[in-house]
């Protein structure tokens, strides 16, 4: 993102701002904060939500995406979805999120947005699910799933979208092999909070990050990095995230005021503890560091 494109919608974001001063204050519930692809025991698939009021703003669907907004009382506020990649702990529960939340009372639209091929994704899933669909619009009167959800694929960096609430904006990490992945920049009428998805040490998240109250943050910690030394597990891990010591450095470059620790590798085996994750963050970031845990509102 160049310098006038960060310029132009900040300022948009601001002035979103002060249209409402009446706005609802954001909330940002960690809904779970493991990382890789496998269920974990003690913590649920990556995924955040920002609500604002009676409106929430989901990032990533890592498995018990539904259940965990059940948990948290904002099952019902689901409007928006983004999906910062096409790894299954992040978007393993897109369709079931949204075919749970129409089971339950969803009859306003929810427009999700991501990388391509987040539209055949859609369509798929609803292909898959269409024998569960058709019943229930028979048997318990539901008005027809697929008109309620627009997906939008976000092939560039930049803007995203805009209501009276929200400027969300976006920025291309690098996380090989995928070949697009993002991080999320929310401007909300009380603060700004960014969320990373899966990415190693990125100029680019600093830029978007820039002066924000909130940057959620990936975090390994390379001494229980999974796989063998020289094994292609080993070399994705270190390639494709960021040392819990370098989000610190993206925290400070970036100005931001708190630093949340999130999508944790390792999650569980080895086990490494709350205080060795702030430790290490604390190398290298002054600012207030949170270690994240699952429904842990910010």
């Amino acid at each position: 993102m160049d310098r006038r494109a960060f310029l132009t919608w900040t300022s948009s974001a601001i002035l979103a701002a002060l249209q409402r001063p009446d706005a609802p204050p954001s909330r940002l519930i960690l809904l779970g904060t493991a990382g890789g692809p496998t269920p974990k025991a003690t913590r649920s698939g990556p995924s955040q939500v920002i609500v604002i009021g009676d409106r929430g703003y989901v990032i990533d669907c890592g498995d018990g995406v539904a259940r965990q907004m059940m948990i948290a009382g904002v099952f019902r506020t689901l409007r928006h979805i983004f999906i910062t990649h096409h790894h299954s702990d992040h978007n393993a529960d897109y369709g079931n999120l949204l075919l749970l939340s129409w089971g339950d009372r969803l009859k306003t639209p929810v427009d999700t947005w991501g990388p391509p091929p987040l539209a055949a994704i859609t369509k798929r899933f609803l292909q898959m699910s269409a024998p569960d669909i058709a019943v229930r619009i028979r048997d318990e009167g539901r008005p027809p799933l697929a008109p309620l959800i627009h997906a939008h694929e976000i092939r560039r960096p930049g803007f995203v979208m805009k209501d009276d609430l929200v400027t969300v904006t976006c920025a291309a990490v690098p996380h090989p092999l995928m070949p697009i992945a993002y991080a999320y920049r929310f401007d909300c009428p009380d603060r700004s909070i960014v969320i990373s998805g899966d990415t190693a040490p990125s100029d680019a998240l600093v830029t978007l990050a820039k002066g924000a109250d909130v940057l959620v943050h990936e975090a390994l910690y390379v001494p229980g990095a999974p796989g063998e030394p020289g094994s292609a597990l080993r070399k994705h891990i270190m390639d494709s995230h960021t040392p819990v010591e370098d989000a610190g450095r993206i925290a400070t470059r970036a100005g931001v005021r708190t630093l949340v620790l999130s999508h944790f590798v390792p999650s569980e085996n080895p086990p490494v503890t709350d205080d060795q994750w702030l430790a290490a963050a604390r190398t290298t970031f002054s600012g207030r560091v949170i270690v994240g845990r699952d429904l842990l509102e910010v």
